[in-house]
């Protein structure tokens, strides 16, 4: 337990069982829901640290359990696990508010990689103030502002965001930014940049410092 509880939501019990024994071999509790209407429950009852969600679930799918915890207002790291390996379901799932995606089959290694990159962006902690424009970050608090206005991020979006903000007009690839804020070669590859990118867009408006650089990636830049 002292990484914390991840919650396993996945109605079929022997993958479940698997992706528990890997998280919990890597110093996780773990915390087996087998539906939609369980695992919200147990997120407002645990609080855990992080939630493994499978998107095909019985009732209420995953995505609807997403939508709902963000609705709330909460926005404990989701990592979607699916059975459907298209695009619109990963774009789908990232603007839900999703901090990542696998598909199955996948390595319950991976998996728990993929928890503790999730979690390392959602918890480090350093003590500045970032800004670019009109839009300022609270790295210690891990707050966003646009102006006077405060914006709701996704680790993972807080992640990017930042990493471009601390080297404001440095251009940066999608495949440097998958590297230094996901940590790996991402499955999803490198339209996933793109997907956050797009968000980080849609919630900043016209006050977004990211810039794109046609053909190499992008920036963040106050001009």
């Amino acid at each position: 337990m002292e990484r914390g509880l991840v919650l396993v939501v996945e109605d079929e019990p022997a993958i479940a069982e698997l992706v528990a024994l890997y998280l919990r071999r890597d110093g996780f509790g773990v915390h087996l829901e087998f539906s939609g209407d369980a695992a919200l429950a147990a997120v407002r009852s645990l609080s855990p640290v992080a939630v493994v969600l499978d998107v095909g679930l019985p009732g209420m799918n995953g995505i609807e359990v997403c939508r709902a915890l963000r609705a709330s207002g909460d926005w404990t790291p989701v990592l979607f696990v699916t059975a459907r390996d298209d695009e619109v379901d990963r774009l789908l799932g990232l603007e839900l508010g999703a901090d990542d995606y696998i598909t199955k089959p996948f390595s319950p290694r991976e998996l728990a990689l993929r928890v503790r990159t999730v979690l390392r962006r959602s918890s480090a902690v350093v003590p500045v103030v970032l800004q670019v424009g009109s839009v300022r970050l609270d790295v210690g608090e891990r707050r966003a502002f646009a102006g006077s206005d405060e914006v709701s991020l996704t680790s993972t979006e807080f992640g990017l965001l930042s990493h471009l903000m601390k080297h404001p007009r440095q251009v940066f690839s999608r495949e440097q930014l998958l590297s230094a804020v996901w940590g790996y070669s991402s499955v999803a590859g490198t339209r996933t940049v793109d997907v956050h990118i797009a968000q980080l867009r849609a919630k900043f408006g016209s006050l977004s410092p990211i810039r794109t650089v046609r053909g190499v990636g992008y920036s963040a830049d106050a001009s």
